[in-house]
């Protein structure tokens, strides 16, 4: 068993799950590069970890994608020998990594704007680059990407409040939308679940709601069977936002996640609406 697949399997995620119905040989370049990113992010994430030495890693990773690594290991030969099959842009590989390294030191974002910016980083080129693993065909499929990243990255920082501020005292909402409703960082690294924090968070699933049916509409209609993957993922955080919606936002006492019975039924539903049948 490679690294990449072991990194994978236990990892478990919503991802890993809608790879399985990629062709083998995409799947398989699916799996490096999900380990690839698995790997830069728990990097980042190692509070075990002296933060120096983490920044240490995520630069040689950086330097390696961008000038070639001196001694490669087995992953990182295996991204290099993927960014040449699939002709990745080097930028977008560098910009992940430069993602996490924004997540050693907390810091605030003011604006959407501003968060926007990590969002594209450690998202949209997430997706940038697995469209071209997934075989798409249409450069306007780029526009799908970047829309479906946002949408992804904001549910998972909705998802992840209480886990995000246990965590290192990360803060991913925007601090100008917090003063907007009247909640303060204070309430929130206290876990305060009140009316207030109820509205500051349907407020940004509303940001993530319009970014998921951006995405709908930008998928070209040439790319639908080469995207079918990241459509599962489409479909399971849109279910995901939805189930914390109706539950009120109960983030900090709970991890939400769907059954593995409604993600079957959400990739089964993908699976036969296209005709698609992967190797």
């Amino acid at each position: 068993m490679s690294e990449a697949v072991d990194i994978t399997r236990q990892a478990k995620s919503n991802l890993a799950f809608a790879l399985n119905i990629l062709p083998k040989d995409r799947r398989d370049d699916a799996v490096i590069f999900y380990a690839f990113c698995r790997v830069i992010d728990d990097l980042a994430d190692d509070l075990t970890q002296p933060v120096e030495l983490r920044e240490k890693g995520l630069e040689a990773w950086q330097r390696g994608l961008s000038e070639g690594f001196a001694a490669p290991d087995e992953l990182q030969q295996q991204i290099l020998s993927l960014r040449e099959r699939r002709q990745i842009p080097a930028e977008l590989l560098v910009a992940i990594v430069e993602g996490c390294r924004m997540d050693l030191h907390p810091q605030r974002f003011e604006t959407w704007d501003d968060l926007s910016e990590y969002t594209w980083r450690v998202a949209c080129a997430v997706g940038l680059v697995a469209m071209r693993i997934f075989g798409a065909r249409d450069p306007k499929t780029e526009n799908y990407a970047v829309a479906l990243g946002h949408a992804l990255q904001v549910t998972n920082i909705l998802r992840d409040v209480g886990e995000d501020w246990e965590n290192g005292g990360r803060i991913y909402l925007p601090m100008a939308s917090l003063r907007e409703h009247g909640y303060t960082e204070a309430e929130l690294a206290a876990g305060v679940h009140n009316d207030r924090f109820v509205a500051l968070m349907r407020s940004e699933a509303d940001r993530a709601d319009a970014y998921f049916a951006q995405a709908g509409r930008s998928l070209p209609e040439g790319d639908r069977d080469t995207m079918i993957a990241a459509e599962i993922m489409r479909s399971i955080y849109s279910a995901l936002l939805d189930k914390m919606r109706r539950d009120r936002f109960h983030v900090f006492k709970r991890r939400y996640r769907l059954s593995k019975a409604r993600k079957l039924a959400i990739f089964s539903k993908h699976l036969i609406g296209s005709g698609f049948s992967p190797e």
